[in-house]
């Protein structure tokens, strides 16, 4: 199946930058040797929630800060309650003020004046609380699902799969770490499209478990277009998923895949179908 439709938004709130590479996190293989991290848990599996019952399941939330600066997290809907992170917005990709990227993050709940919101930061599947009037809140009804052992990426719009592809995925000493994570920013590479990234790379709020560091980034995980199209199918990157080029060219190009997009990545042992709309 490859259906899919020309979207009038080419992504929503992202940033094709043609900086540095980008990334850096744990998507390619390279000569640099990479730090090992500890291993990492709090993989969350389920889609996002809201409080909001006359939406459907597949509706989600993108909360993005009003002003530049540090957004204040809490541990809990309450401003006595202890901050325990503060997200810079924009974003600057391994601290280049050359690639800056909004800061977007997922809600996956509401709850009066606050939001609790899945964050970009290590353990995966962390989360927050924010206040609902620090930022402003975009929908849309996008979601990827991966499928790690059957080597498939897949896009649903609403309740309908738009699109499917294959894909190369982490070799077996740098598995990919199953959970939900969301599309945090879009990158044009400048070496595209002969570099390892391929056309495009979408970043994710995920980071590898067997990576601390990785080319000079923090480990993170991405989807990317490639330069090593025979690779599609095997297990053959440090931890990203892999696209051949003209896919991911539909993703980012045709879809106009948005960010805040929910990405569900299962392993063999979690492969079970999506909660139902």
């Amino acid at each position: 199946m490859q259906t899919h439709r020309r979207h009038p938004r080419t992504t929503l709130l992202a940033a094709l930058l043609g900086a540095l590479l980008l990334l850096a996190g744990a998507c390619s293989g390279s000569d640099d040797e990479p730090v090992a991290a500890a291993p990492t848990t709090g993989a969350v599996a389920t889609l996002p929630e809201t409080t909001t019952t006359t939406q459907p399941s597949y509706v989600s939330q993108v909360a993005t800060p009003l002003a530049e600066g540090e957004l204040a997290v809490y541990a809990a809907p309450d401003d006595t309650a202890p901050q325990v992170h503060a997200l810079p917005n924009p974003r600057l990709i391994n601290g280049d003020p050359n690639a800056a990227v909004p800061l977007v993050l997922l809600v996956k709940q509401t709850s009066g004046a606050w939001y609790e919101v899945y964050l970009p930061v290590r353990p995966n599947g962390s989360t927050g609380w924010i206040r609902a009037a620090d930022v402003r809140l975009e929908e849309h009804d996008y979601r990827v699902e991966v499928e790690l052992d059957a080597f498939t990426l897949r896009v649903f719009k609403a309740d309908e799969e738009i699109f499917t592809a294959p894909i190369g995925v982490a070799r077996e000493n740098a598995p990919t770490p199953g959970g939900l994570y969301f599309t945090t920013e879009l990158i044009r590479p400048v070496d595209a499209p002969s570099g390892p990234y391929g056309t495009y790379a979408y970043g994710l709020s995920g980071f590898s478990d067997t990576y601390e560091t990785f080319n000079g980034g923090p480990g993170q995980l991405g989807i990317h277009g490639t330069n090593q199209p025979d690779a599609i199918g095997t297990r053959v990157s440090s931890g990203c998923i892999r696209l051949n080029n003209d896919d991911i060219d539909v993703l980012a190009e045709e879809i106009g895949l948005p960010l805040g997009v929910p990405v569900i990545v299962r392993t063999g042992a979690d492969a079970t179908p999506p909660p139902a709309p």
